[in-house]
């Protein structure tokens, strides 16, 4: 109906325009009126036109007024704020015209790292080794790069997974972010993970990841700040970048985050005291929990949290270092400007909860920054026990390796002391001989201790003798046995594995005359055995 004034006014001008071809087509004898007539619908004609233009003119205002008003209306629905000016809204259908239902453009990553459009799949994880677990309580995230010199990363998973039970292995997941695209150097750590512990691979306990190779910009554009060296900042600015792809790799795979570093000592039981804590801590607000006053190490952050968290470090991951940035978001939360930094520090603290004592030991001594020296040690961690002590059986204990000072395998057994041997080699043998065939139900033989991590056994079997041979005989021959034949009549019942060697013994091996451990390869570093348990 709208356009209904406009199709008059050019039927109009049509009809002006075949009344004038009618009446020229008259003869020129010489009628007067009939030139009158001509001249008064010329003038129509004209007047025709002019207002056919108007209204045309007209009809595009009120178009133009209209998606205005549609547009404000659109925003109005937005709106969180309910107020009583709402009431004068004007109600107009939405516009048909698509260009005015763009949305906003969305705020990406690729905002702060701009050099990622030129290359689409630069933020796909390359997945090394994983099974894809997710659901979990807990994700330990733990970044690692080539160091020039001594590496801790397997001294680190040795001590996270030593002593988790069944269920907690379940209800974890371990990810280690290779931060580099070297991928010769990238797929050997992932070689060397699942040699050590083809178990928590197998069962997705344990991820190995890298970022594709285009994901990292160019550090040389770098600026240098706050008086640090090109390759601080580099070094810096990397972090910042590695931290927050693992942050945003982990955020839908559990509960809980816990951001670690690649060179720490975690104490026994670690794993059930931060799941308490955290449990404990839920009834609060707060953005992150801490386990160790060490840099970033032990912090434990909500998965539903890591995304603003991660966009906060990238936003600024050119500007400073990343555990200023962390304190800059309690900051930005709680702080009012215009009251001192006291009431700041007070807010803050509300938002952040220390556990003690720390759960995290820093055990490196290089640090990622080649040529830099890092000695730093947290003063609230436990100190743990160097050994465990317990009552075993009568024995004559006997070993081939020789002890260091005064950590012989004697002390160790009476639970005096830890026993330290030099390095071990094929063949080297530890042997427990008993005065009179007993019964055993199980044992527990753990190497390595928190001064020594890396000194553990490694390629060592469990074997026992029976005293009842016929019974070992018949044990052998069955089709599904574990059990493997030795020398000596000796059986082999388990073997070591992340430095602990743990099981029980059957019942047709009983009662057993003797016990031993036997290396089978020789070893790149010293032996430390710091617990023995002969369950009796």
């Amino acid at each position: 109906m709208r356009f209904y004034p406009l199709r008059v006014g050019c039927l109009l001008g049509v009809a002006c325009f075949l009344s004038v071809s009618w009446i020229k087509s008259f003869p020129d004898d010489g009628a007067t009126e009939l030139q009158m007539l001509y001249k008064r619908l010329t003038v129509a004609e004209e007047l025709g036109g002019k207002v056919s233009k108007d209204l045309s003119i007209i009809l595009q205002q009120l178009g133009n007024m209209t998606r205005a008003v549609n547009v404000s209306h659109s925003w109005s629905n937005t709106s969180s704020s309910n107020t009583s000016s709402s009431s004068m809204a004007v109600t107009v259908k939405q516009p048909s015209d698509d260009l005015n239902r763009l949305p906003l453009r969305q705020v990406s990553i690729h905002l702060y790292m701009p050099h990622l459009w030129e290359h689409p799949n630069s933020l796909v994880p390359h997945v090394v080794l994983g099974k894809g677990r997710s659901g979990v309580s807990m994700v330990l995230g733990i970044p690692t790069v080539k160091r020039e010199k001594q590496s801790y990363l397997v001294s680190t998973l040795s001590s996270l997974l030593s002593g988790l039970t069944s269920l907690e292995r379940r209800d974890l997941l371990i990810i280690v972010f290779v931060a580099e695209t070297d991928l010769q150097y990238v797929n050997s750590i992932a070689h060397t993970l699942s040699e050590n512990f083809p178990k928590e691979v197998e069962s997705g306990l344990l991820e190995v990841v890298s970022p594709s190779l285009h994901y990292y910009p160019d550090f040389n554009t770098l600026k240098e700040t706050f008086g640090d060296s090109k390759d601080r900042v580099k070094w810096r600015t990397k972090q910042n970048l590695d931290y927050s792809f693992l942050m945003l790799y982990a955020q839908d795979k559990g509960t809980y985050y816990v951001q670690l570093e690649d060179d720490v000592f975690a104490k026994t039981g670690y794993y059930s005291d931060m799941k308490a804590f955290a449990t404990q801590a839920s009834s609060s607000e707060w953005l992150y929990l801490e386990f160790s006053q060490l840099g970033f190490i032990g912090k434990m952050f909500k998965t539903s949290d890591l995304p603003m968290i991660a966009e906060f470090f990238l936003m600024f991951h050119k500007d400073k270092p990343i555990d200023w940035l962390l304190d800059h978001i309690l900051w930005v939360k709680v702080c009012n400007p215009e009251k001192d930094n006291k009431h700041c520090d007070l807010q803050k603290a509300m938002l952040k909860k220390r556990y003690k004592p720390s759960l995290f030991q820093h055990v490196g001594l290089h640090s990622s920054l080649p040529g830099k020296l890092q000695r730093l040690k947290d003063k609230d961690f436990e100190k743990q026990n160097l050994f465990q002590a317990h009552s075993n059986p009568p024995a004559e204990v006997k070993s081939s390796m020789k002890h260091y000072q005064q950590h012989s395998l004697e002390r160790l057994y009476k639970g005096n002391d830890f026993m330290w041997a030099l390095t071990p080699v094929q063949g080297d043998y530890i042997l427990f001989s008993f005065p009179q065939p007993i019964h055993i139900s199980g044992y527990l033989f753990r190497s390595g201790n928190s001064q020594a991590v890396g000194d553990k056994f490694y390629n060592t079997t469990m074997e026992v003798l029976p005293s009842n041979t016929t019974a070992a005989e018949k044990l052998l021959a069955g089709s599904a046995t574990k059990y493997k034949q030795s020398d000596d009549d000796f059986i082999i019942i388990g073997e070591f594995y992340n430095g602990v060697a743990e099981g029980e013994i059957n019942e047709d091996l009983q009662p057993i005359s003797a016990l031993r451990l036997v290396v089978h390869s020789d070893s790149d570093v010293w032996a430390l055995l710091s617990e023995i348990h002969i369950k009796v």
